[in-house]
Parts: C-alpha cells; sequence; structure tokens
C-alpha cells in the first residue's frame, strides 16, 4: 500500500505578508511527516512528528506561534487519534509545553485520554516531556497584537475572520493505517481556560481505518456541535472519495455559521482539502502523486 499525508496551518483571512510563510511552514512539516512515512514508520508517528514541527515553527496560532490569552499567556491545547484501535490523547489548557501534541501522544499512550491545565503540566514533567517557563512561548508577533488590542478578544469582524486557530495532519502509512492530530493556542484575547474543537475527539479530529482520518480548523464554538471531524469521515465511510467528501462536509456549516477548513486522508491515501474562509494555509501529498501541493498561493 501507498503513503499519503496531509498538514494544515489554519483556514482564516491570512495576511498577504504572512501567507508565503505559511505555506512553507506547511510544506516543512509534510516533509517531516514525510520522512517517517517513507522510513516505513507508522501514520500516529508522522502526525505526531508533523504537528510538533508546526508548533515550533513560530508562524502558526499553535505553540511557539499562540495568540495570547487576556492575561497575555499562552494555553495550549492538542489532541491525537490512531486509526487502528481507536486510542485516543488529549490536553487542554497547558502552559509551558512547547509541543502540546508530544504531551498529547504520551497521554494516548496511558491509561488516561484527557488531561487538563496544571494536572497535564505535571504529566509532562513526570514524562520527561519538554517543559519552559510559559514566557518563552509568547511571541513578539502576538504580544504586540495582544497589546494594540488591550488584550481583548478581537472585535466582531476581525474576529469572524481570524480565528484560524489551529494546525493539524493526517496521514496514512504502508500498512494502510490512519491516523490525525491538532494543536491550538486559541482565539487571541480568550478567557483563561477557553477550549475549543481542537482537542475534542470527533470535533477537533479523528481517526478510523474504517472511515478516515480527519483534522479540521475554525471556529470551534460552532464546530464542536456538529461533531465536525467525524461527520467528514463518516463521509468517506459512505464511500465518497476524500476531496468530495470534504466538499461535502463543508455544507454541515450551515447549520451554525461556522467558517473554517478541513483535511482528509482515507486509508488508500487519498486526500481531501476544503476551507470556507478567504484562505487555508496546508500541503499535500496524496498517494501516487508525483510533488507536493501546497498553499496558500
Amino acid at each position: 500500500m501507498g503513503i499519503g499525508m496531509a498538514v494544515h496551518g489554519g483556514a482564516f483571512a491570512i495576511p498577504q505578508a504572512e501567507r508565503e510563510e505559511h505555506r512553507l511552514g506547511c510544506r516543512r512539516a509534510l516533509e517531516r511527516g514525510l520522512e517517517v512515512l517513507t522510513r516505513g514508520g507508522a501514520s500516529l508517528d508522522a502526525v505526531e512528528a508533523a504537528v510538533a514541527a508546526l508548533e515550533r515553527d513560530g508562524a502558526f496560532a499553535a505553540g511557539r506561534g499562540s495568540g495570547l490569552n487576556v492575561d497575555g499567556n499562552v494555553e495550549l491545547d492538542a489532541g491525537i487519534m490512531d486509526g487502528r484501535d481507536l486510542r485516543t490523547g488529549s490536553v487542554a489548557g497547558v502552559m509551558g509545553v512547547p509541543t502540546a501534541i508530544v504531551l498529547a501522544r504520551t497521554v494516548l499512550e496511558s491509561e488516561y485520554a484527557v488531561l487538563v491545565g496544571n494536572g497535564a503540566k505535571r504529566f509532562a514533567v513526570e514524562h520527561g516531556i519538554e517543559t519552559c517557563d510559559p514566557q518563552e512561548l509568547v511571541h513578539e508577533r502576538e504580544r504586540n497584537r495582544w497589546l494594540s488590542a488591550g488584550g481583548a478578544v478581537q472585535d466582531s469582524q476581525r474576529n469572524a475572520l481570524m480565528f484560524g486557530d489551529t494546525v493539524g495532519a493526517v496521514a496514512v502509512d504502508s500498512s494502510g493505517n490512519v491516523a490525525a492530530a491538532t494543536a491550538t493556542g486559541g482565539i487571541p484575547g480568550k478567557p483563561e481556560g477557553r477550549v475549543g474543537d481542537s482537542p475534542f475527539i470527533g470535533s477537533g479530529l479523528y481517526a478510523d481505518n474504517a472511515t478516515a482520518a480527519v483534522s479540521t480548523t475554525g471556529h470551534g464554538e460552532l464546530l464542536i456541535p456538529l461533531v465536525w471531524a467525524k461527520a467528514a469521515a463518516d463521509i468517506v465511510g459512505s464511500g465518497t472519495p476524500p476531496q468530495q467528501a470534504a466538499d461535502a462536509a463543508l455544507a454541515l456549516l450551515a447549520r451554525t455559521g461556522a467558517r473554517g477548513g478541513l483535511i482528509i486522508a482515507d486509508a488508500a491515501g487519498q486526500i481531501g482539502v476544503a476551507w470556507n474562509t478567504p484562505q487555508m494555509a496546508f500541503a499535500v501529498l496524496a498517494c501516487g502523486a508525483d510533488d507536493i501541493s501546497d498553499g496558500p498561493a
């Protein structure tokens, strides 16, 4: 069986000056994941590696590029799922862990499914996961944005367009196993403890060998009630190819008026990418494809 993989860096009104770094960052993360797959590695390892690369990049609203909450802090959420056996791991509201997806993967390998806040940070320390002073995760770009907004949630127009607060990856390995991972720093100016869809299995991500792997991005409060990632995977499970399934999944957003995007990979290594926002950052290599496709252009 062939391999296939996609990553995304959020779906929103990406400023023109930031589009190239978003495109290149997604491409580098995809290449990191493909290194794992081409060596015969598991899709679960590939999506973890790709999302960790996006969290370290600084260009994206996850890890070191995250927006600041109302108190000027970075709180991170992440989730990961293995399509082989439906194991999951999620963390939310974590401070001082540069790659929340690595922590989520460690939770997946444990007896637990979800850890939050200080408990998740303590779990990271106990398991030897990299931690840091929380202020080390504050990017100068985001501090300036936080200061200009007075530490508050963005005005309604900007908030409607700039909620691309997520990165993610989906992959299928040479054994036909799928996996998905999603991570975020959340919307700028969010209240302490706010959690969007990203770490929620079924909403921000889903993976099942019987259907597909999905990672989503968008306005979490409006995506959560749609259980959007699971809904998209089920469309593939009904026999719809991933690209058509991604397009069909967008129609489901009308129910809540949500804006966002998603990536899908099925067990055959075929990929779907769709969004209803002005732009989406992504990089894709489907099974059988000669070249990587990426965006925004």
